[in-house]
């Protein structure tokens, strides 16, 4: 688990355990969202005002119901992602791209403006659970061991794409070798990983259980799931609170972000939603007595 040289949050590398586990072969897509929402009348992060009391600088405006998009550049990316990202009233699930975005046609596209919490009560509607990190990366993994991409140890190749990544200059320019300039793709259109998993890498982000931090806890355990919950955030310090995001997205490029490979790991925002982070679930094996 994990890997060395390359981001310093992925390491150090160590051995671990998992233990025996069902998980969904693709994300969770628009349509399967939408039969939970339908069954339960539930209402996402995105489509609630923030509180008041855990934003206490923020306009009436800006607690308005919102979510992350994508919006591009025209310059090379430098050190603020906000030349590329914009906080857009009215971004959810059904509006991913903000208002006048919809779903229509894109019932088998990963669900996503949907965050920790959403993905969490999605998968206890089922009776499952959102994969520990050490699960899901073993998962990723697909029987080959740690390996540098999910497909072995040779770069990408956009003449043959093995997922939904950027390419060219990000974020000015993505040249769309994969068949999908700046945006995820239908689940399942890209060669599954060794375990018949579709998009564990690129496509969009998937939420694990795990809380972040940055970096791997060095003792080797079984069936680890991450550090142990912070105290409680102090008022408008939302961010003390992040979970794990593995897998990369359509955005993911090697140029800067080079998420797309089973040890990369990433930071969630958890009071909001972006439009290039999704989910999957897992269902893990009881004992029976004999």
């Amino acid at each position: 688990m994990g890997a060395k040289g390359l981001h310093r949050e992925e390491g150090p590398p160590r051995m671990t355990r998992v233990s025996a586990v069902w998980i969904d072969r693709t994300d969770v897509t628009n349509a399967e969202f939408a039969r939970f929402v339908a069954a339960t009348g539930y209402v996402t992060q995105a489509e609630r005002p923030l509180d008041p009391r855990a934003y206490p600088g923020l306009s009436p405006a800006q607690l308005k119901p919102s979510a992350i998009v994508f919006v591009g550049s025209d310059q090379r990316a430098g050190s603020d992602p906000s030349q590329w990202w914009r906080v857009v009233p009215g971004a959810n699930w059904r509006h991913p791209a903000g208002p006048g975005s919809t779903l229509d046609g894109k019932d088998n596209l990963p669900v996503v403006q949907v965050g920790w919490a959403d993905a969490l009560a999605y998968a206890h509607w089922l009776g499952h659970d959102l994969p520990t990190e050490a699960e899901w990366e073993y998962a990723a993994q697909g029987g080959r061991g740690a390996g540098r991409f999910i497909w072995g140890d040779q770069p990408f190749d956009a003449a043959h794409p093995q997922a939904n990544v950027w390419q060219g200059i990000f974020p000015v320019v993505d040249t769309a070798a994969d068949g999908y300039k700046a945006q995820a793709s239908p689940v399942g259109c890209f060669p599954a990983n060794g375990y018949g998993l579709y998009d564990m890498a690129g496509n969009v982000w998937q939420w694990t259980k795990d809380l972040y931090r940055p970096g791997l806890d060095p003792d080797t355990r079984d069936n680890p799931e991450g550090p142990a919950p912070p105290p409680v955030a102090a008022p408008g310090d939302p961010g003390e609170r992040r979970h794990v995001i593995k897998g990369g997205s359509f955005l993911c490029s090697p140029d800067y972000c080079y998420r797309y490979r089973p040890a990369a790991r990433e930071a969630g925002p958890d009071d909001t939603g972006e439009n290039h982070i999704g989910f999957r679930t897992v269902m893990r094996l009881r004992k029976t007595a004999s």
